[in-house]
């Protein structure tokens, strides 16, 4: 009996619904919620609180480090290391530094020449993009208790999105695959914006490509699922045809909100008309990076960081690669890009704001030039 079940759905379609859904339905098995961010985390706490005013005792909700250091670092400390772990250092790049060459080229400690330096900055706190690498070896080392303890806890084990995992993580899926838990993923491989690592394992299958490790290795038993979750609830039709769009490659959503506000679709705002913009639509400000001057009187994030979120309406301050895919969809676009912008765009449920300074004779199809 196959166990393991995929489901690949685009933003807004109720991913993150339907995992808490199937979490809830059985008060008798004990169910592991997991996912990278703590932003996803506070929203799918939030979300069980708003259907049941609390988290059953059946279900426990943590981001993928804090369940890889609880289940599989600190019951295993001793096995391949001897010294006490610390706890966990976030890094955003490849960890383990040893110098450079004469070509000013990094050098990083080896695995098998230096292991404590590999694994672990001078003070033993466990690098980030090396923990599903060592829990990946602590299970072997004890012939898979590890994996086998995982399972023994949680009968049920829900990834939310399963995108944002990379490296040694798939490896850990792998396993739980073949273990005696059932397995639910959720993801939504056009959200590729984030990785829980920079490591050279699985590199191939990292962000929009997590999908065809799932496909490509045939030794993974899991069903997989690209129909059921073809509405978007959030989005209304402009911003749903928009996103679209971006990922023609991908089975495309309708939009399921026909809600009617003052002020629907997608619209290009020129830089003078801003300041008015914000005043009068009060929209989430959402940028590449902090680097971007905003008002800082409303509410900004980074695109990354808004992944997940809902909003009646967003202003997007573009990149240039984006301005020009916004003004012919042929464009080159980078995959990062091309994800970030779909989140972007993907958080609003009304109206979409693109600062452009367009000119009168821009015309884009399914794009409003603002006039205030």
């Amino acid at each position: 009996m196959n166990n393991n079940k995929l489901i690949i759905a685009a933003a807004g379609s109720g991913k993150t619904s339907h995992l808490i859904e199937e979490a809830i339905k059985n008060r008798e098995k004990k169910v592991l919620i997991t996912t990278y961010t703590q932003a996803n985390e506070a929203e799918i706490k939030k979300k069980i609180i708003e259907q049941l005013n609390y988290i059953p005792e059946n279900i426990t909700v943590q981001t993928w480090f804090s369940f890889l250091l609880k289940h599989g670092v600190r019951p295993y400390q001793g096995i391949i290391f001897e010294k006490r772990i610390n706890g966990l250092i976030l890094v955003n790049s490849q960890s383990g530094l040893k110098g450079y060459n004469k070509f000013k080229q990094p050098i990083y400690f080896g695995e098998e020449n230096d292991f404590e330096n590999h694994y672990f900055s001078k003070n033993i706190k466990i690098y980030s993009d090396k923990l599903s690498k060592f829990v990946f070896r602590c299970n072997e080392k004890t012939n898979g208790a590890v994996i086998s303890r995982i399972s023994k806890i949680y009968s049920r084990i829900f990834i939310d999105e399963v995108q944002d995992l990379a490296g040694y993580d798939l490896e850990l899926l792998k396993l739980l695959f073949s273990s005696n838990s059932e397995v639910l993923l959720v993801g939504d491989p056009r959200q590729g914006t984030y990785s829980t690592n920079s490591s050279s394992k699985n590199k191939q299958y990292k962000k929009a490509n997590v999908v065809n490790y799932f496909f490509q290795d045939k030794s993974i038993n899991i069903e997989t699922d690209e129909t059921s979750l073809l509405v978007n609830y959030r989005c209304n039709e402009p911003i749903c045809n928009l996103s679209n769009n971006l990922f023609k490659n991908f089975i495309g959503t309708k939009s399921g909100n026909d809600s009617v506000t003052d002020h629907d679709g997608v619209f290009f705002i020129k830089e003078k008309d801003v300041e008015d913009y914000l005043q009068k639509y009060n929209p989430v400000q959402l940028r590449d990076n902090k680097k971007k001057i905003v008002n800082e009187n409303f509410m900004v994030m980074n695109f990354g960081e808004s992944k997940g979120l809902s909003f009646d309406r967003v202003l997007i301050y573009p990149t240039k690669p984006f301005i020009d895919w916004f003004i012919n969809n042929e464009s080159d676009l980078a995959e990062t890009s091309r994800s970030k912008l779909y989140v972007a765009i993907t958080r609003a449920r009304y109206s979409v704001g693109i600062v452009l300074n367009y000119k009168d004779e821009t015309i884009i199809d399914g794009i409003i030039n603002y006039k205030p």
